[in-house]
């Protein structure tokens, strides 16, 4: 059993697992606390539903990691005083939405779909505060590093950097084009700290996310420039969730025209596709 545990926090899962239990556990005390039952209600009612899904679908217990980490980056993106019930039933979406969407993987980013739903369901609000937004500096750089780790291991360096560079930098030149006050709150807290945490965790997530680093490029620049069409056109809390889902669309089908290449090339696809 240990030696399976072990295992476990040696694959990308198991890291990112330990990289959300150690911001949740820095980043908890500033909200008082208040996230600690949504997060275990949401965990527990997430982890359940596909705990029994992948049992009916394979036939034996299966520990629902993907759920889990669902579940822990719901409730540290949501506000912290949101009532138990809202994480808990947007993570519940998140895990039912991954097996109604599907191609060869995922093809939207469950946590991401979930939340805009729960936007319109509940009008829930987001805070990040999972992203270190109300703790010290010590608290942002350990996010930075984590976040660091997590997209070198699963080797989405290059999708992280485009993003944020194309992020940052229309947000820029809006500074100069248009009124710089709207854009203000970009370059300040809590949402500097809620891209990074985006880029790093939420864009990153391997089955929803591309292999090749020419398509980790365009996928970057592509979410970036949605995020930023629905700031600027909408002003939406969600913007980047949104901006994610078109990410998606795109990388399912990229990976729906490989299914119609020669079998070396669609291998290149759909080796690092992880199915929860």
């Amino acid at each position: 059993m240990w030696r399976r545990v072990r295992r476990f926090f040696k694959t990308p899962k198991g890291l990112v697992t330990i990289v959300l239990s150690t911001l949740i556990l820095t980043a908890a005390p500033g909200q008082s606390g208040r996230p600690v039952v949504g997060l275990m209600c949401a965990t527990i009612a997430a982890g359940l539903v596909d705990l029994l899904i992948l049992r009916w679908r394979t036939g034996t217990w299966r520990y629902p990691s993907g759920a889990v980490l669902t579940a822990a980056i719901v409730v540290m993106v949501l506000r912290a005083q949101e009532p138990w019930y809202v994480p808990t039933v947007t993570s519940v979406i998140a895990v039912l939405s991954k097996y109604c969407f599907r191609a060869q993987a995922n093809v939207f980013n469950p946590a991401a779909l979930a939340m805009v739903a729960s936007y319109y369901l509940f009008h829930a609000g987001e805070s990040w505060w999972g992203a270190q937004t109300d703790a010290n500096a010590l608290g942002k750089l350990l996010m930075m590093a984590a976040g660091v780790i997590v997209a070198n291991r699963v080797n989405k360096m290059p999708l992280v950097l485009t993003f944020l560079t194309t992020y940052f930098a229309l947000f820029t030149v809006m500074t100069f084009v248009g009124d710089p006050l709207k854009v203000a709150e970009v370059f300040r807290t809590p949402d500097v700290e809620a891209a990074l945490y985006f880029a790093f965790i939420i864009l990153t997530d391997p089955p929803t996310s591309p292999v090749r680093y020419r398509d980790q490029v365009i996928c970057g620049a592509l979410v970036a420039t949605g995020s930023y069409a629905f700031f600027e056109l909408t002003g939406v809390v969600y913007y980047l969730l949104a901006g994610v889902t078109m990410g998606n669309v795109w990388v399912a089908w990229r990976r729906f025209r490989a299914r119609r290449r020669p079998a070396a090339l669609t291998n290149v696809y759909l080796r690092s596709v992880q199915v929860d």
